[in-house]
């Protein structure tokens, strides 16, 4: 077999040469040959040629091609990379208007008049200024259309068989996609082949029908393989004339992992500098830009005319694949001139193209590099600009021309381009990318800034930079703060540099910041000022100071109706702080409830959502909460608002632990600790930490819980926050876990000091006391213990906070003996067998039926373990099931090991993952689509597999499809129920003990 000369860096020409181009390819030319011979036995055949650019597949067809003998049959031939692919039925059009052409009047009109009307207008070309109307549009691909399509290649196979290549077939139009999966679909019994090239990693325009089409039993499917060191060398031999030896052959292969494109590339710089081969000189080649094949290209062009430097130098502005007459018109060229100047180009190895020049591409990726980074700054620059401004004038689409504006690398402060960046960065803002947003933003400003000219570039800055640089964002805002008089303009700038001081550590500024300016926005309803000054209490909440300045000025009025969202978000704030007194407890949950009963997902604020869900958190409703976050962070996925989706899971995870839903409590607490950085959590980190400490202890992952508190590195500003306070706490109660019951008692009593200063005397909202107590006790000081549970029991009873109710019970059982102890410890049950608190209410039951047995009631005692076994067990509390199961024991009873599974014991996270691996996801595609990490995926995959007893995504489908959930979509999730109580909390982690500890071990080992 014999193919075209190879010149330079590895491009084909039109003479042919004495050497082999197509080397390591002869398994796939024999079954491409095959169906040719068995075309011309009436048989039809499919082949679909995939891989990865460069690997030979449009070489494969090429050679094809040309291997076949004139007039034996038709070649119809066609491209889906240049711009025709764009309109419906164009690759349709290149595989028949050649042929077309070719025939006489008479011959042409018999063979279309075969077809249906809407057939011919697809496979003619559309009238001038019809390019893509409505002949052959998507939406009017009609069976007829299609069948028209398939009689008139019947009728063509007729005389000759008919052989159909389509290069880059995943870039084809979808109408013509459609007529080739319909052609496949009835190709048997043709004399036809179908011989097709995709390229494997780029996005195609409908997969489905490419998979269905290698789906059809017709369809041989071949992936040419790297080359082999044996066709390195037939390489070498080839381009440069003599053999390397196979250590230079093994090193090229290493190099280039065998990528035909790359070792022609590499080559070219052995034969253009009559190097000699050895492994040395290969790895330079390669190393970088400033080599001899950058010096080997720049020789090459150093030697050309005007022309073609001018072309090249366009060619590599406008980027690969540009249309010809837009690098013409930036080359200064006609395009006759610019076709010239591709195949010059060509020729010498650089580029790759077809004869008209309408289609092309460098031959290696550091060819553009080498050429833009000859080019004198100034007048790179300048190239970028007037590319900007051709496709403007084009009308190309904002995000391409601010492309070239940006490599300009100076200020684009003209007002059509100033135009076109602000609408790229609106458009990146939109797709959750922040930071792209504002280097558009960044790009248009005055060099110095000027304010006043600026200042509506400035707002937008700094609006998209408070998600990522806070500091900046208040600076610019504070530029314009007076130039902007509109008063939602000046809300939204107010907003957020309030925002942006609270996050630099700043939040009094915020206070006084919005109290003074809070009277300039001025609007009809009043509504934007409710906004502020909840804003301006969300501020001072995050200070000591601020907290003491609000409640000093007396009781905040939560009894607002909750019309409007700025009603809401005030509602929200004041509910949370009047919710820090037990007092008023009740009566914020019900502000908070109406809050979130009103609001509207497109005009609430995540932020101030979960703020009030926070409220049902802190009045010891965490089922109710649970539900609320599961709400936002939905919402806060789908709008990638990263931070709010952060901050909303790490609080999702806190309701969950408090739930005992211990494995959604892990799943979420590795999400948020992964997705976001320390410096983006600052000092809220505290707050994730402390919920991950206390659902590993409770998991018994002692060295997990201990890793987690050591491994995070707290700015010093950390303990100015009531944060703080919830980590002292968790640490406390590791290190009376680590039986340090001593320094847990100082880091426990600090916590409550802590609480008490900023006037949380809201038993709920904290642990602190019931570790504290429970130090109290090691240390054999039950006075201080039982004077920590009272205190929480009177607070709790006033406020109807039932789980902490039902804790301060049970400290305060602790404390006593014989019948008093247990009837304290059933008063605490009856009160968590109301609660939601399922994980409080497994620790009663373990102490009331060793106080029932101690009592001397043998079987109530067994009755009431068994209970707080099985809850221990569902909850994947391990220390809690271990405890149970020694006590069962003492009682002469022989505990089972409960058994559970089934789709019942799903928790909604789990079942959200499931049904999507079931449908075919892959981890990385479900982490994307919840916006969690993968390690959180596999954590519940391993989950669901051992809960329903199967063995992978195969068998989880076959599960899903027997109980589907009603009204289910098939590729969708099921929605998580409104309400976290409707699934059985007490079968919301059904596991081993064992597994829960192996899963948090992973977890803690994947942190550190």
């Amino acid at each position: 077999m014999t193919g075209r000369k190879l010149h330079s860096a590895g491009s084909p020409s039109p003479e042919t040469s004495e050497f082999t181009m197509l080397v390591d390819r002869e398994r796939e030319l024999r079954v491409l040959s095959a169906l040719v011979r068995d075309a011309y036995l009436g048989t039809g055949g499919i082949a679909l040629v995939e891989g990865p650019a460069g690997i030979g597949k449009s070489l494969l067809l090429d050679t094809l091609v040309t291997s076949l003998h004139p007039g034996d049959q038709r070649v119809l031939r066609a491209r889906c990379d240049g711009p025709e692919p764009a309109i419906p039925f164009g690759v349709v059009r290149q595989l028949f208007s050649p042929l077309l052409a070719s025939l006489d009047r008479r011959e042409r009109a018999r063979l279309l008049a075969r077809c249906a009307h809407p057939a011919r207008q697809a496979l003619l070309p559309a009238r001038p200024g019809e390019a893509g109307a409505a002949p052959g549009a998507p939406e009017d691909v009609s069976y007829l259309v299609l069948s028209g399509l398939y009689r008139f290649v019947w009728n063509l196979a007729e005389r000759n068989p008919l052989v159909f290549v389509v290069d880059d077939a995943h870039r084809a139009d979808l109408p013509s996609l459609r007529f080739l999966a319909h052609l496949a679909h009835r190709i048997e019994g043709l004399p036809v082949v179908l011989a097709l090239a995709q390229r494997s990693g780029d996005e195609a325009t409908d997969p489905a029908l490419l998979d269905e089409l290698a789906a059809q039993p017709l369809c041989r499917v071949l992936r040419p393989r790297a080359l082999t060191p044996d066709g390195i060398g037939q390489l070498v031999r080839g381009i440069v004339g003599q053999d390397a030896g196979p250590e230079f052959n093994s090193a090229c292969l290493s190099l280039t992992g065998g990528n035909p494109l790359l070792v022609r590339s590499l080559l070219s710089v052995f034969s253009l500098e009559d190097q000699p081969l050895t492994v040395e000189g290969l790895r330079r080649a390669t190393r970088s830009r400033d080599t001899s094949f950058s010096e080997a290209v720049l020789t090459i062009l150093r030697k050309q005319p005007g022309p073609t430097l001018a072309a090249v130098s366009a060619m590599v502005v406008m980027g690969e694949g540009a249309a010809p007459e837009m690098c013409a018109r930036l080359a200064g060229l006609d395009e006759a001139a610019l076709v010239s100047a591709i195949r010059t180009l060509r020729s010498i190895g650089l580029v790759t193209a077809t004869e008209d020049a309408r289609t092309w591409s460098f031959n290696h990726g550091l060819v553009p590099e080498v050429i833009i980074a000859d080019m004198d700054p100034d007048r790179r620059a300048e190239a970028h600009r007037n590319a900007a401004r051709l496709l403007v004038d084009s009308g190309a689409q904002a995000e391409q021309v601010a492309g070239h504006l940006l490599m300009s690398e100076v200020p684009a402060t003209e007002a059509w381009a100033v135009i076109v960046l602000r609408e790229a960065a609106q458009e990146a803002f939109f797709r959750g990318e922040p930071e792209l947003a504002a280097n558009l933003l960044r790009h248009c400003l005055h060099d110095p800034i000027d304010t006043a000219a600026d200042v509506s570039v400035l707002v937008e800055l700094g609006l998209a930079e408070a998600a990522i640089d806070a500091e900046a964002s208040v600076r610019h805002l504070r530029l314009v703060l007076e130039h902007v008089s509109d008063p939602v303009q000046r809300f939204k700038v107010l907003r957020a540099l309030s925002g942006g001081l609270v996050r630099t550590e700043r939040s009094m500024q915020a206070v006084r910041l919005l109290g003074e300016q809070a009277g300039t926005v001025r609007d009809f309803t009043g509504d934007l000022n409710r906004v502020l000054e909840a804003h301006r209490l969300a501020a001072a909440y995050e200070v000591l100071e601020g907290v003491l300045a609000v409640l000093s000025s007396g009781p905040l009025d939560i009894d607002l109706p909750g019309d409007t969202p700025g009603e809401r978000a005030l509602l929200a704030t004041r509910a949370v702080i009047a919710a820090t007194s037990e007092d008023r407890a009740q009566g914020a949950a019900e502000a908070a409830r109406r809050a979130l009963r009103r609001s509207d997902p497109g005009h609430d604020s995540p932020g101030f959502l979960t703020v009030a869900a926070t409220v049902l958190l802190h009045v010891d409703r965490p089922d109710e909460a649970y539900d609320a976050y599961q709400r936002i962070v939905e919402s806060c996925r789908q709008e990638h608002r990263v931070l709010s989706y952060g901050l909303s899971t790490a609080l999702q995870s806190e309701a969950a632990y408090r739930l005992g839903a211990l494995c959604d409590a892990v799943a979420a607490g590795t999400t948020v600790l992964e997705l976001m950085s320390p410096e983006q959590w600052g000092r809220t980190l505290a707050l994730p930490v402390a919920t991950r400490i206390h659902t590993l202890l409770e998991l018994g992952d002692l060295d997990g819980a201990s890793a987690v508190a050591m491994a995070q590195d707290f700015p010093s500003t950390a303990l100015e926050t009531w944060e703080w306070n919830t980590y002292l706490c968790a640490r406390g109660r590791l290190r009376l876990a680590r039986d340090e019951p001593q320094s847990a008692l100082v880091d426990l009593l600090e916590s409550g000091r802590r609480e008490h200063q900023w006037g949380h005397t809201n038993p709920a909202l904290s642990s602190w006391w019931v570790w504290a107590g429970r130090a109290h006790l090691v240390l054999e000081d039950s006075a201080s213990a039982r004077a920590l549970a009272e205190e929480a029991v009177a607070r709790a009873r006033r406020g109807n906070l039932l789980p902490a109710l039902g804790a301060g019970l049970r400290l305060l059982a602790e404390t006593e003996s014989g019948p008093k102890r247990l009837a304290v410890l059933e008063e605490a049950l009856a009160v968590l067998e109301q609660s939601p608190a399922r994980l409080e209410l497994a620790r009663v039951l373990i102490d009331h039926g060793s106080a029932l047995h101690a009592s001397g009631h043998t079987e109530a005692a067994r009755q009431s373990l068994r209970r707080g076994l099985e809850l221990s067990y569902t909850l994947g509390a391990s220390v809690l099931r271990s405890r149970a199961h020694d006590a069962l024991l003492a009682t002469g009873a022989r505990p089972r090991r409960p058994a559970f599974s089934g789709l019942a014991s799903l928790t909604p996270s789990e079942v959200q993952v499931a049904r999507l691996a079931a449908a075919g996801g892959t981890n990385r595609e479900i982490s994307q689509a919840l916006f969690v990490t993968r390690r959180t995926v596999e954590l519940h995959l391993t989950s669901v597999y051992r809960k329903l007893g199967v063995s992978g995504r195969r068998e989880l489908r076959t599960v899903f499809e027997r109980h589907p959930a009603p009204g289910e979509r098939e590729t969708l999730p099921a929605p998580a129920p409104d309400r976290f109580a409707a699934v059985d909390v007490s079968r919301s982690c059904r596991h081993t003990a064992q597994g829960a500890q192996d899963a948090a071990a992973k977890t803690s080992a994947q942190r550190n």
